[in-house]
């Protein structure tokens, strides 16, 4: 986990739908359902650590949605489409996340979590699951996974 500030760090989010369900996974320390993702290391871009921290956390290879756009290399740049949406949030009161947030398509629903990152609980939602009170999910999330849906369909 590379923190490139003590103020501010850059992470991803990937909404990862399968069979037109989204992956959510119950984040250990704040006990909240939550994307899959992480920080953003500093050989890394933001493509590569969502690839990565899916893999990871939840032991899936996922493509990347990136609609009509795709990474294109012309002279030793490299062009990464944009994420589905860049947002900001507060960890603490001392520190702050910029977060790219990524949709993904995976071809299986096994998961292999992490031996080292803690995982409470990782599952499947449908989009009627999402507005289940019982589950409490965030306003954020739910829309970020409702969106995830609606664009990958299967």
């Amino acid at each position: 986990m590379a923190h490139i500030h003590e103020k501010i760090d850059f992470v991803v989010e990937v909404f990862i739908v399968h069979k037109n369900k989204v992956l959510l996974r119950k984040h250990d320390k704040y006990k909240i359902w939550l994307s899959v993702g992480g920080h953003i290391e500093l050989h890394e871009d933001p493509v590569e650590a969502a690839i990565r921290e899916v893999k990871e956390e939840v032991g899936l290879d996922v493509e990347l949605f990136f609609g009509d756009k795709n990474i294109t290399y012309l002279d030793g740049f490299k062009s990464i489409p944009p994420p589905e949406f860049l947002g900001r949030h507060r960890i603490n009161e001392a520190h702050e996340h910029i977060v790219f947030v990524y949709f993904a398509k995976s071809a299986t629903d096994k998961l292999i979590l992490s031996e080292t990152e803690k995982t409470e609980e990782c599952r499947w939602f449908s989009i009627e699951d999402l507005d289940n009170p019982e589950f409490g999910i965030k306003n954020n999330i739910k829309e970020y996974a409702k969106a995830a849906l609606e664009k990958i369909k299967e």
